[in-house]
């Protein structure tokens, strides 16, 4: 079980426990991040690795009634895939907006650069999207992050202004956590991690 359960205004924690401990919470609640937790956030998503500078990210912000109409922009996606989708579905689809009370959407801006490939780019944005997510919590909020067929749909993007260049990298729930974190399993890091000692194969023999 996390140790931390903050509410927002509450004293930072310390990175260490932030980076190890941060927790997806699919219950949330009002309050969703104020204005100066929102100028937090976001700073931290400016500071993200970002090779040459390209800054290939933005950030839209959802609330209020808006979600509806994401609900319905997601509702219109499904009905576009799965014609025959049943009531229950379709509900599903179009409430997705109001799990929370603020959703924020990770853009990512494809840029030709010969340096810098369109994946990389990607990473950097999925990178924007991981630090808003720390920098939340860092302040007592929590959120998680969704993606869903709708994520990958050019009509989808396009309803939400976005360019021709311009992909869904992650559907951002933020507002306040509902009850406690729920318990994660240990991993152990000697099952990741591992040294490097050459090629093992294609080695000349001396």
């Amino acid at each position: 079980m996390p140790r931390f359960e903050q509410r927002p205004g509450a004293a930072m924690i310390d990175a260490m426990t932030l980076l190890t401990e941060r927790n997806s919470s699919p219950k949330l609640a009002a309050p969703a991040p104020d204005a100066a937790a929102r100028e937090a956030i976001f700073s931290a998503a400016l500071r993200v690795p970002d090779h040459a500078w390209l800054r290939p990210w933005r950030f839209l912000t959802v609330e209020g009634e808006a979600r509806r109409d994401l609900g319905s922009v997601l509702e219109y996606s499904l009905l576009r895939r799965e014609p025959e989708a049943d009531d229950a579905a379709r509900e599903k689809a179009r409430c997705a907006p109001l799990r929370a009370p603020l959703v924020v959407v990770v853009m990512a801006r494809l840029q030709p650069h010969p340096k810098v490939p369109p994946q990389e780019q990607r990473l950097s944005a999925g990178c924007a999207a991981h630090a808003i997510l720390l920098a939340a919590e860092a302040q007592g909020y929590a959120g998680i992050w969704r993606t869903g067929a709708g994520a990958f749909d050019r009509e989808v993007v396009e309803a939400l202004g976005g360019a021709e260049n311009e992909e869904i990298v992650a559907f951002l729930y933020l507002g306040t956590r509902e009850g406690r974190g729920k318990a994660l399993p240990a991993l152990a890091v000697e099952d990741f991690v591992a040294p490097w000692t050459g090629p093992t194969h294609g080695k000349e023999t001396p």
